[in-house]
């Protein structure tokens, strides 16, 4: 009877020991394995905001340097990882957007942020990392100066700050509005009043640095709408640095204002912050239809149960846990930027600073509008994402480009509230809208999408700044840009060619394919034979005396004082030898260029040597540093380039290298997470890492007109890709793989749905009907797998 009580004890304590752990599993979110503060040492200002909703308006995320500017409208600034000061909390973060800085003050009421060097001198406080937590929507920190706990969250377009002030007659919420921040450029104007008692609203109105370059006569505005749950007892204005004043509202460069409060211990304070890019009125519509009735911890329920339901979509189970924690920080990245502009009811910035309206459906706007930056190199990595699991984003950022086209009659690559901001000067808007339609995504109007992509690829005349491309008819009529050298990389107007010659001849050759293939689907045959013609324009820069990619003059001649390892001349953040492997969209011609053994010694033997530099930029803190190298995976023109084994017979060498990058340049730290301080530009280094830990990933960016994804070995032991059935007919597409270890590299075999295969390709139709792919890997290459 001892015996079986000690038994049934034993049996009582596994059972619940089983029952905890299975507990902890299903209480486990996604998020919980979100670190954003990975890669924020040296991070541009878009890239840190948890608190946010994916592709949301209100991206809320302390500032530690926002206010210092920044010269040229692309500097890091705003967080970083390595900063032992806040000098406020800032709600609008987007390219070249930034604005609406608040900063909960106890004691002394200050005029200016003071600096890291000397926070004591102004408004900013101190913060240990032990008291800070960040994840996808939600951020908390403690700010030693003022004892003062702050919290973040968000809705679409409503931001939430929390602060748990000390017991104090001289609390305060500080409003920092008509300063730079971030990426802003200059403050036009600014204006801020307290309505009543806890309301509080106001706009700024900026010039960034890159609406400056490519519309000189257009501003940006933000405005919004602001409740507080505690009523003020007294408001002050000032502008930065100047005289405090009793008024209530102020109106200029500089203007801030302070509402002050007496606070108990621990009492809280949470201010709502409805946001708009068209008016006022237009943000307290938005605070009303989306927080009037919300608290702050229902607010961040929503926000992580959004954030869960969107990384959801991709599950991944087994291999390291590190490797788990990049691939959802990578995707909390691709889902956080290229932000929400409509308003709920469809109001927008148009191009020319005017308010249009998006049609409403069920009250609802049909579809919604967003800002975005370039999507140079964004087919590798957020496309190929978006097509897979978020097409329904996809398709709307694609009508969002149509607005603009509709408009202005062309299509922009970067759009800032609806203003040009080619951030590269080239236009791969054309080529994403292509890929859009080739894989099943076309609830839009292709035929308008056709006709805007035809003139992005053929068209030069008359062509705006903003429209990139600026060189696109020497292109056309010569066969290749000639390089004409210059001190100023950022000549906005060059009929006859341009400082970056070489990278756009290679760049417009492979979005001419794209978009000729968009021809063929719709029967344009005239079309179709004149882009298939412009898409061999790289064969005209091939130089066969050193087997790559050279600068042509415009004489046509070859560029003679001629480093390959030179970066600006003739190719844009970057150098011939990365350059010449820019033929997506025909490698195997390239490779038969070159001869199949010389371009296999070749690139094994600059992947062994780039792995030596971290593939890139070593350990040097700069977003160009890698430029001047052989490989550069922190930038966008090589992020392809490990694949294209996959078309020289090795793909063995495309699943080692992959599978190396992602281990080591890749990381879990501050300084150590996209490279060293290299530019993760809104998601898409975090996309790469996402698409190629699945062990998927095309070199054609989804250009091809029956487009295939291209497989190496997933880090993962099961993948489950969620489908959306408005767009695709299957429900799921599951990853299984047998034999997932740190030394199995390599596939060894490849079943689909049942059936072997010796393809390392999958077409993609196959992968959105739903089923499932089983991938065995072994230690050793098996070499009768073939593209």
């Amino acid at each position: 009877m001892k015996k079986l009580n000690v038994f049934l004890t034993l049996l009582i304590v596994l059972l619940l020991a089983q029952a905890c752990t299975s507990s902890k599993e299903n209480n486990f979110k996604l998020n919980e394995y979100v670190n954003p503060n990975i890669g924020s040492v040296h991070s541009r200002w878009f890239f840190y905001t948890p608190g946010a909703v994916p592709f949301g308006m209100a991206k809320l995320g302390p500032s530690t340097n926002g206010s210092y500017g920044n010269a040229n409208g692309w500097e890091a600034v705003g967080y970083e990882d390595g900063h032992q000061s806040i000098e406020g909390f800032a709600c609008f973060h987007e390219f070249q957007i930034g604005g609406v800085m608040l900063m909960p003050i106890v004691g002394e009421l200050k005029t200016n942020p003071g600096s890291l060097d000397k926070p004591d001198e102004g408004y900013r406080s101190p913060f240990k990392k032990e008291n800070e937590y960040a994840t996808s929507g939600f951020y908390k920190v403690m700010l030693e100066k003022y004892k003062t706990s702050v919290e973040l969250t968000a809705t679409d377009r409503v931001g939430f700050q929390k602060y748990i002030f000390p017991k104090s007659d001289s609390s305060y919420v500080l409003f920092d509005i008509g300063n730079k921040l971030g990426e802003s450029g200059e403050v036009v104007d600014a204006y801020i009043k307290q309505v009543d008692e806890t309301t509080i609203e106001g706009y700024v109105v900026t010039k960034p640095e890159y609406v400056k370059k490519y519309q000189p006569e257009a501003t940006i505005k933000m405005f919004f709408y602001t409740k507080i749950n505690k009523p003020a007892i007294s408001v002050n204005t000032f502008f930065r640095d100047k005289a405090i004043t009793n008024e209530s509202s102020i109106q200029g460069v500089g203007a801030c204002l302070a509402v002050n409060f007496e606070t108990e211990e621990n009492e809280e304070v949470v201010v709502k912050i409805g946001q708009s890019y068209t008016s006022i009125e237009n943000a307290k519509n938005n605070y009303e239809y989306e927080a009037q009735d919300l608290n702050f911890e229902d607010a961040k329920e929503k926000s992580l149960n959004r954030w869960n339901e969107m990384l959801g979509r991709l599950k991944v189970e087994g291999g390291e846990y590190n490797d788990r924690v990049k691939f959802y920080t990578g995707l909390y990245h691709a889902l956080l930027g290229r932000g929400l502009v409509n308003d709920v009811n469809g109001a927008y910035p148009r191009n020319d600073g005017e308010v249009a309206y998006i049609n409403l459906k069920n009250n609802k706007p049909e579809h919604n509008y967003y800002n975005t930056d370039a999507i140079w190199g964004g087919f590798w990595n957020l496309t190929q994402l978006w097509a897979l699991a978020y097409p329904e984003y996809y398709s709307d950022w694609v009508k969002s480009q149509l607005l603009v086209y509709q408009e202005t009659g062309w299509l922009g690559d970067g759009v800032a509230n609806g203003k040009y901001v080619s951030g590269v000067g080239t236009n791969f808007t054309s080529l994403a809208i292509a890929s859009a339609y080739n894989v099943g995504i076309r609830d839009f109007d292709y035929n308008l999408g056709y006709e805007a992509s035809f003139k992005n690829e053929v068209q030069g005349h008359n062509r705006p700044t903003g429209a990139g491309k600026l060189d696109v008819d020497a292109f056309v009529k010569r066969g290749y840009c000639p390089y004409i050298p210059s001190d100023d990389y950022f000549i906005t107007k060059q009929d006859e060619g341009s400082v970056f010659g070489a990278s756009h001849t290679m760049e417009y050759s492979f979005s001419s394919y794209a978009v000729a293939q968009f021809a063929k689907h719709l029967n344009k045959e005239d079309d179709y034979i004149k882009l298939s013609k412009l898409a061999c324009n790289w064969e005209n820069l091939f130089d066969a005396e050193t087997e790559l990619i050279r600068p042509k003059l415009l004489d046509g001649s070859f560029l003679k004082d001629f480093d390959p390892m030179a970066p600006w001349t003739g190719f844009q953040e970057g150098n011939a030898i990365q350059y010449t492997f820019y033929v997506p969209h025909d490698p195997k011609k390239l490779i038969e260029k070159v001869g199949y053994d010389v371009f296999n010694t070749r690139l094994d033997s600059i992947f062994i040597v780039s792995q030596k530099n971290v593939f890139g930029g070593g350990t040097t803190v700069d977003a160009f540093a890698g430029i001047h190298a052989a490989y550069n995976h922190g930038n966008q023109p090589n992020l392809h380039i490990s694949w294209l084994f996959n078309y020289s017979g090795k793909p063995y060498l495309t699943q080692k290298w992959v599978r190396a990058i992602c281990n080591e340049f890749y990381g879990v730290d501050g300084l150590h997470g996209y490279g060293y301080g290299q530019d993760e530009d809104q998601g898409q280094l975090g996309a790469w890492y996402v698409m190629a830990s699945m062990g998927l990933f095309d070199v054609g960016g989804l250009s091809a007109i029956n487009p295939t994804l291209q497989l190496a070995s997933p880090l993962f032991d099961r993948i489950e890709i969620q489908l959306n059935k408005n767009y695709y007919k299957g429900d799921k597409f599951v990853i299984n793989v047998e034999n997932n270890a740190a030394n199995n590299m390599y596939l060894e075999s490849i079943s689909l749905n049942g059936n072997s295969q010796n393809s390392i390709a999958i077409p993609f139709s196959a992968i959105v009907d739903g089923g499932n792919v089983a991938l065995k890997l072994s230690d050793k290459p098996n070499n009768n797998l073939v593209l």
